[in-house]
């Protein structure tokens, strides 16, 4: 007569779950970088554009040259987060662990998500807001630029391709990524309060350093759903997904009407 043995629990592998990732995730390694090194990029951003206009002197009477709009609109916002780049690596841990740019698909996803959510909010507002301040005054200091003036396809296309895709990563890197990052390493009772606090700074001058006085509360509605993605995530990727997402309409707006397709 055989008697059945108790199964060793390590013979095989236990089908446990894998734990959820925490909403709030470890802070990343102190660097020795704050408010000074987002200053020194918001100032650079300010020369660069100052810099760009003299080097293209006097263009006359009339609209801009298309040139100048793509340079004045591109170069500025480019050199500014390249220098914030530069700024991790010289005085921090490189923009991976500084500016919290690890890649993951899931960040991804929930980018997608809230820019999806965000879209429909921001059109609601824009809506709303036109119908408050009337057609002149609601419309973007680059879409003024553009606007019932037709493009060369190339022209066209590099337009669309930075306002959909390089120019939020370029804005996330200095406001959600240098910005947060100084506030973020302040001294907070936790490090929640810190992330909360980063959160509102950075939407609050995200909305404020387009230097459109009359949009700034519709670029606050803008703002939140992006910074959301930030502070749920823990990391940069997924809110450039979702910036990228609230960019794609007025992209593909302004990339039509400069090729004559549409009217708008």
């Amino acid at each position: 007569m055989t008697t059945s043995q108790p199964r060793d629990p390590a013979a095989g592998p236990t089908p446990f779950p894998e734990p959820e990732e925490p909403a709030f995730l470890p802070a990343p390694p102190r660097h020795r970088w704050g408010f000074g090194a987002f200053l020194l990029v918001e100032a650079v951003l300010l020369a660069s554009a100052a810099f760009v206009s003299a080097l293209v002197g006097d263009t006359g009477p009339g609209p801009l040259p298309m040139r100048v709009v793509l340079l004045g609109t591109m170069l500025p916002t480019m050199i500014a987060a390249g220098v914030a780049v530069l700024i991790t690596f010289v005085r921090g841990n490189g923009p991976v662990a500084d500016l919290r740019l690890e890649w993951r698909w899931a960040d991804v996803k929930t980018g997608v998500r809230y820019g999806c959510v965000g879209l429909v909010f921001t059109t609601v507002a824009a809506y709303l807001w036109t119908h408050l301040v009337g057609d002149a005054n609601a419309t973007s200091a680059i879409s003024a630029l553009v606007e019932d003036r037709r493009m060369s396809i190339s022209a066209a296309v590099v337009m669309f391709v930075y306002l959909w895709l390089l120019g939020p990563i370029c804005e996330e890197i200095i406001y959600r990524g240098l910005l947060w990052g100084a506030a973020e390493q302040l001294q907070w009772r936790s490090e929640r309060w810190g992330r909360v606090a980063a959160f509102l700074l950075s939407t609050a001058v995200f909305a404020a350093s387009h230097l459109e006085p009359l949009r700034t509360t519709l670029l606050l509605v803008i703002a939140v759903p992006i910074g959301l993605v930030r502070l749920v995530t823990g990391r940069l990727p997924g809110s450039i997904v979702a910036h990228q997402v609230n960019n794609f309409l007025p992209a593909l707006t302004i990339l039509l009407g400069a090729l004559g397709v549409a009217s708008f």
